[in-house]
C-alpha cells in the first residue's frame, strides 16, 4: 500500500511540473516564481497523498495547495497581497469546519487524547 501512495505522489509531482512548465513555455503564467508555487503545491499534494487522509493532512495539504494558486495569482498581478492573506486565513477555518463535519480522523495521538 505504502509503494502505492509513492507513486502516486510522484505521478502527481510530474504532471504538477508539466503543467507548470507548459504554462510557462507558452507564456500563459509569465514571471512566476515556480520555485516557490511547486514547493507549496507539491508539498501540499504529498502530504494528502503520502500522509493518510487525518485531519492534519487535510487540513494542511489543502492549504499549501491553495497557498500555491494564491501565489501564481498574486505574482500575475490578478490578485494583491492585501487580498491573498485573508483568503489564506479564511481558508485554513473553512477546512478546519470541514474536517470536523466530514468527519475526518484525526491524528493517532489526537484521538487517544480527545474524544471524538
Amino acid at each position: 500500500m505504502e509503494s502505492r501512495k509513492c507513486a502516486i505522489g510522484i505521478s502527481l509531482l510530474i504532471i504538477s511540473l508539466g503543467i507548470a512548465w507548459l504554462l510557462n513555455s507558452m507564456g500563459i503564467i509569465p514571471r512566476v516564481d515556480w520555485i516557490w508555487v511547486a514547493g507549496l503545491g507539491v508539498s501540499g499534494l504529498l502530504l494528502l497523498t503520502l500522509g493518510g487522509l487525518e485531519r492534519f493532512n487535510f487540513v494542511v495539504g489543502i492549504t499549501l495547495i491553495v497557498a500555491s494558486i494564491l501565489s501564481v495569482l498574486r505574482q500575475t498581478g490578478v490578485l494583491e497581497t492585501r487580498i491573498e492573506a485573508p483568503v489564506l486565513f479564511t481558508t485554513v477555518g473553512v477546512l478546519m469546519l470541514l474536517a470536523y463535519i466530514l468527519k475526518i480522523p484525526g491524528t493517532k495521538n489526537e484521538s487517544n487524547t480527545h474524544p471524538q
